[in-house]
This record gives C-alpha cells, structure tokens and sequence, in this order.
C-alpha cells in the first residue's frame, strides 16, 4: 500500500542535496503554532528534526531541507493535519495524495490544475485556488478567506510551493515562474523568497498569485501510476529536485530573441531575461538538441527576410532590428543563410 503525500514543504531550492540552511526559522515558529493551537508539545519533533528549542526564536537562523521535512513529517503525523492548523478543520493524512490522484489522469497540464484547485475546495473553505489565462500567461491564484491568523504566510507559501511543485512534477519539466505577488508585507526573512521562487516577488499586492508562460498548460501529463505511487512515498523532492529540462525552453527562446532582440544580445542577457544562467541555458539547449546560435540564426533570417520583403527600411536599419550591432556582420551573415546579400535579396523581387 503506498504512503500519502505531505504537502510540499516550502524549504530552499538547493537545500535537499547541499545541506544549506536557508529555510527560514518563521516556518518553524508556525508549526510550533500549530501545536500550541491543540495544546500539545512540540518537544518530540523539534528533537527529531535537530532544532535546538534557544534557535526557535532568534530571528537570523535557519534549518535545512531536511530538518523542515523531518519536523513537518512528525508535526503532521502527531497533528493527524497535513495543513498544520492553517483551516476550519484538520486536513487527514493522505489528503494531498488524494488531490494528486485525482488529477493524475488530466490530459494536460491545464486540466490537472484546474481539477486541483477545484478538488481542493472541498477540503477547506478557507482559501480559494484559481487558475486563469490572460494574454499568454497563466495566472494560479490564492484568496485568503479565513487563514488562522499567524499562519498566513506559511500557508500562502505551502499552497503556492505545493501546487507548482507538482505542476512541475506532472510534466516533468521545469515551469519557470514569471512572477509572484503575497498580500501580506515583506517579512523580516524576504530574501529567502528568491530562493523559494525564482521569479520577481512583490509583496502587500491584493492577491497571492503566481504566473507562468500559459504555453506550459497545453503539455500532456507525463506520469502515470507507478510514478505517482513512488512520489508519495516521499514528497519533498519533487519541490526540490533541480527539473534540468525545460519542455518549452526552444519556445522561449525563440520568442525571446524575436521580441527582444537587443536586450537578448548575448547569452548572459538572454539567460537573465530566462531567469537562469548562461551555462544551465546551453546545456539545457543541448539536451533539447538545439543551441543558441542556431536559434538566433533561425530566428534572425526569418525576421530580416520578413523586413527586407515587406518594408523599404535600409539595409542598416533591419540590421540593427535583428539584433545586430552593425551592417557589415549582418550582411555577411545574411549570404551566410541565403548565398545573397541583403540588398540583392531585395532586388529579386
């Protein structure tokens, strides 16, 4: 019989494989809350996670990825509330692993998520989940209805993790996160959120919400259910596990480069506009098997054939509207793709 699910824990990103301290002591204070709420002690699990009581409540520490899922693990069990005192009422083990099968059989990605956020509003009434779409970006939403006060945060950033870690598990690609939005005020720890989330943060916004490329909605499901009956043995690395791929990243890149050509000169600019590094871009590239100069040829010629068909602009200026820095390196490029100049491409016509 497979184990049910915890919930996704919101700890570090790297923290599960290097042993980091970067989940913030705030967590813990929650959890502790938790107990405190069912008038129970939480000596046993602060001792099973290797948390000393002094460190609780000194702002500035810290505990790892795997002390957040051993204390989460023990308060969860103890509490029998894998919502860890967030609701109206307990939340039984295995609830999260209910969500996550009846979702498992979506055709897409899309599907999975509104089931999720449907399905999830039979448990608690306390917050509302939504998915929506908006000029090619996929919106999933949080309402705070009732949240036990002292555990917004906690709950806002369990929810969020949770659901985006299992989008990403579903498809069994990276889901890059364009932006997220809290409706509560920066805490005292808001650098940890650059780690817990690898988009733009703003916070005392009108609604939790993170967005994403809403191209990643239309994906297939990738897993099935010996897959899933693995994952719920343990959940927390699906949050943490580093996807290398990028199902849409050929995509991305290729709308990148024609949207925004001369801000995505060079694979560093690129890169950050990707919210990733140079090296993990070509190296996902290649695993894609594609590469970034080949796309920025692909996606120059196409563009430069387009302006020199359509439009009366000299020859410099689609020059420097595909993204190069002068005439002379654009025209050699230009014979380079076609064995003609741009300007006798041009006079064909």
């Amino acid at each position: 019989m497979p184990q049910p699910t915890r919930p996704f824990i919101p700890v570090a990103a790297d923290a599960l494989t290097q042993g980091v301290a970067a989940t913030p002591m705030a967590f813990v204070q929650a959890i502790l809350q938790a107990y405190a709420l069912r008038d129970l002690s939480a000596a046993s699990a602060l001792e099973l996670a290797q948390i000393a009581p002094d460190d609780v409540h000194r702002p500035s520490a810290r505990i790892t990825a795997a002390q957040m899922e051993a204390l989460s693990g023990a308060a969860m069990r103890e509490l029998d509330d894998e919502a860890l005192g967030w609701f109206e009422r307990p939340l039984p083990w295995g609830s999260h692993g209910m969500l996550a099968r009846a979702s498992l059989s979506a055709p897409t990605l899309g599907v999975a998520l509104k089931r999720w956020c449907r399905h999830h509003g039979l448990l608690t009434a306390r917050v509302r989940l939504g998915l929506s779409e908006h000029e090619g970006e996929a919106t999933l939403a949080i309402d705070d209805l009732g949240i036990t006060p002292g555990l917004q945060e906690f709950c806002i950033v369990s929810v969020m993790r949770n659901i985006h870690g299992l989008a990403s598990w579903f498809i069994d690609s990276r889901i890059p996160v364009l932006g997220v939005t809290f409706p509560f005020a920066a805490p005292a720890h808001a650098q940890a959120y650059d780690v817990l989330f690898d988009g733009p943060t703003t916070f005392c916004e009108q609604q939790a919400a993170l967005r994403f490329d809403a191209r990643y909605l239309s994906l297939p499901i990738k897993r099935d259910e010996a897959a899933m009956n693995q994952m719920l043995q343990r959940a927390l690395p699906i949050q943490v596990r580093p996807y290398r791929r990028d199902r849409l990243l050929v995509q991305r890149v290729r709308q990148v480069l024609t949207t925004q050509p001369l801000a995505a000169h060079n694979a560093d600019d690129l890169a950050a506009l990707l919210h990733t590094s140079a090296r993990t871009l070509h190296r996902q590239l290649q695993e894609e098997g594609a590469s970034l100069q080949a796309l920025k040829d692909e996606v120059r010629r196409q563009r430069a054939i387009e302006l020199l068909q359509r439009t009366q602009r000299p020859i410099k200026q689609v020059a420097e509207a595909v993204g190069f820095q002068n005439e002379k390196s654009f025209i050699r490029a230009f014979k380079g793709w076609t064995g003609m100049t741009p300007g006798e491409w041009r006079g064909r016509g």
